[in-house]
């Protein structure tokens, strides 16, 4: 029996010498990592796995501080990693890691460092749709700004921004529907965006021959921001749709946005012209009086007495 005892402790002891010889071979391998952190840190980052592994396999209950501190600097290690990468504008590694960091500092329970990577991801993706937007990549900048919308519905600046993308990229009724959302969740900015995209859809509806659908998206151009260019448009869908009394009142909204217009003249005698046509006789006396001294001078005297 008194053998066994012996056997026993001696077996203890092993043990014992084996858990102090993990647990100092971690030691060294977090110190490692330490000083790796300095100039490689995907090294330092093995490192610290390797002491996190060695510390649980030992049986020593004083370890627990020890665990700890190895998985906060596995988070530390791979949020630094990322950093660099943000840093080198390897936007698409960044973000890889950034989504093993979040995960690891989830299972860690490292809080400070799951917020900070929560704040540096939106970051990543405005940087990687603004690089591909200065290089002219814009279906590239769209997809990129689609996912941090698809993360965050309710970021005005990310949906203004994929407004943007997609306008460049010629997706305009993608455009205003991002924009539509910017605009509600209060960015300034998609105003004037809208009142260009709504611009672009009414020329695009005029080229189609679709005149009233185009009248309609023009209007809507001059509701985000009044333009002369919107109203010169409308005033040509409602001559071709036939509606001359309302292509004369588009006319005239042209002019008293641009008065000075090189184009005014022209448009102060298609007016005159526009009436006459329509039994409208004081519209087109009034015009047509307007333009003495223009080059049409001759033809609206020609007219005046014509209309008498």
């Amino acid at each position: 029996m008194k053998r066994l005892f012996v056997a026993i402790a001696t077996l203890c002891l092993a043990a014992a010498v084996a858990s102090a010889q993990d647990f100092n071979a971690a030691v060294d391998a977090f110190n490692a990592g330490a000083q790796a952190m300095e100039t490689n840190k995907t090294e330092a980052l093995a490192k610290f796995r390797s002491a996190l592994e060695q510390a649980q396999a030992c049986t020593d209950e004083d370890t627990a501080e020890f665990i700890s501190k190895c998985k906060t600097a596995i988070t530390g290690a791979l949020l630094s990693i990322a950093k660099e990468q943000i840093n080198e504008a390897s936007y698409d590694e960044a973000l890889a890691t950034l989504a093993e960091t979040k995960t690891v500092a989830g299972e860690y329970e490292e809080a400070e460092a799951a917020a900070e990577v929560a704040a540096l991801i939106p970051n990543v993706y405005m940087r990687k749709g603004s690089t591909q937007m200065s290089a002219k990549d814009f279906a590239g900048a769209a997809a990129t700004f689609k996912e941090l919308v698809a993360q965050n519905p309710e970021d005005g600046k990310a949906n203004l921004l994929l407004g943007q993308a997609l306008m460049q990229g010629g997706e305009t009724g993608a455009a205003i529907e991002a924009l539509t959302k910017a605009d509600e969740l209060g960015e300034s900015n998609a105003t004037k965006l809208l009142s260009t995209a709504y611009l672009r859809e009414g020329q695009a509806l005029l080229k189609a021959g679709k005149n009233l659908d185009a009248v309609a998206a023009l209007e809507k151009s001059n509701s985000y921001g009044e333009s002369a260019n919107a109203y010169k448009l409308i005033a040509s869908a409602y001559t071709k749709a036939g509606k001359n009394k309302d292509s004369i009142n588009a006319y005239k909204k042209y002019l008293e946005v641009s008065p000075n217009a090189k184009d005014a003249a022209d448009i102060m005698f298609t007016i005159a012209a526009t009436a006459q046509k329509a039994g409208d006789k004081a519209t087109a006396t009034e015009y047509y009086k307007k333009l003495a001294g223009t080059k049409y001078a001759a033809q609206a005297e020609a007219q005046l007495k014509a209309l008498k």
